[in-house]
């Protein structure tokens, strides 16, 4: 395909208030982008077809990046499933029909690595996307966002419309969710860090026995992948975006320690459960499709995510 410009381009980003969608409209900023537009819940409740349509009459859009979700931590998981699936199909589902009914130049749809399958091979192969069911809490957010896969292949298919599905592994940097009852591992554990040296606190508790690993994108590389792929990607099948390398939580809290100042003890909790053994893609597909490769390193980003925290979030 012809390179798209998107500075050329109206651009409509859902989720671009978010803590990835900050990201993806400074890039697209920094791309010489000057009409984007970020629908904001309040005026456009995107669950909603007419709402969906007062956008597009409003915007005028060439080009949609489909961020928005509706998700939490595992304790919003089980008690929202029903929630969960509903809002994030549908969400997407009406985006995507009303996309195609107004001629939508292209489509990214920004999926999850929760739809994988519970027990896939490390590194995860986006061919082994159907080859199981994905974990249960995680099920229902995560169908409903491979199901927006399946749609966008079928009006591939039988409209020729360019959707493409990204699937990005977890995320972090600055403006990322700090609130230890629903945020992930890296931001809980800056500022558990901090907060226990500032108060002076000599030991910190971590659930597991630290042998578990994962991979994380920071957020600033995920919005240059979805960017790529929105100028220079035309195929149905998904892509992994990622950094390819993983790494022991052990190591991860030793690296966040280290950027903190944190010198007290560690306490090891192993009666607690230590999640998915491992977790990391294969990265190969969109170095491939599209010239995707992380940038930032882990060690330097998490430094600049705390010097974020101590600036701004704390």
């Amino acid at each position: 395909m012809t390179k798209l410009n998107l500075a050329d381009k109206r651009v409509v980003v859902t989720g671009g208030a978010g803590f990835l969608g900050q990201a993806v409209v400074e890039a697209l900023e920094a791309r010489g982008a000057s009409d984007i537009i970020v629908p904001r819940s309040a005026t456009y409740d995107l669950r909603d077809r007419r709402a969906i349509e007062r956008l597009f009459d409003d915007a005028r859009p060439d080009v949609i990046l489909h961020l928005a979700a509706v998700v939490g931590g595992i304790g919003a998981n089980r008690e929202n499933p029903g929630r969960f699936f509903y809002e994030n199909l549908i969400m997407g589902a009406e985006l995507l029909e009303v996309s195609r009914i107004r001629g939508i130049e292209k489509f990214v749809t920004v999926g999850t690595i929760c739809a994988y399958p519970k027990h896939t091979p490390v590194p995860f192969r986006e061919e082994d996307l159907w080859d199981g069911y994905p974990e249960e809490t995680n099920a229902p957010y995560g169908v409903a966002k491979k199901a927006l896969l399946v749609q966008g292949q079928a009006y591939r298919e039988q409209y020729g419309m360019n959707v493409v599905y990204l699937l990005p592994v977890n995320l972090y940097g600055p403006r990322d969710n700090f609130d230890l009852e629903t945020s992930h591992v890296i931001p809980a554990l800056i500022r558990k860090c901090l907060e226990a040296r500032d108060a002076g606190v000599d030991v910190l508790d971590v659930w597991g026995d630290g042998s578990p690993s994962r991979e994380f994108l920071h957020v600033r590389d995920a919005a240059e992948g979805i960017l790529l792929a929105a100028e220079a990607y035309d195929d149905p099948e998904p892509v992994n975006l990622g950094t390819g390398r993983e790494i022991t939580i052990l190591d991860l809290v030793g690296l966040i320690t280290e950027a903190t100042g944190f010198e007290g003890t560690i306490n090891w909790q192993t009666d607690k459960p230590n999640g998915q053994p491992r977790r990391c893609l294969s990265t190969d597909r969109a170095r491939e499709r599209f010239g995707f490769v992380a940038g930032v390193s882990l060690e330097d980003g998490i430094r600049e995510t705390v010097d974020w925290y101590e600036r701004f979030g704390s």
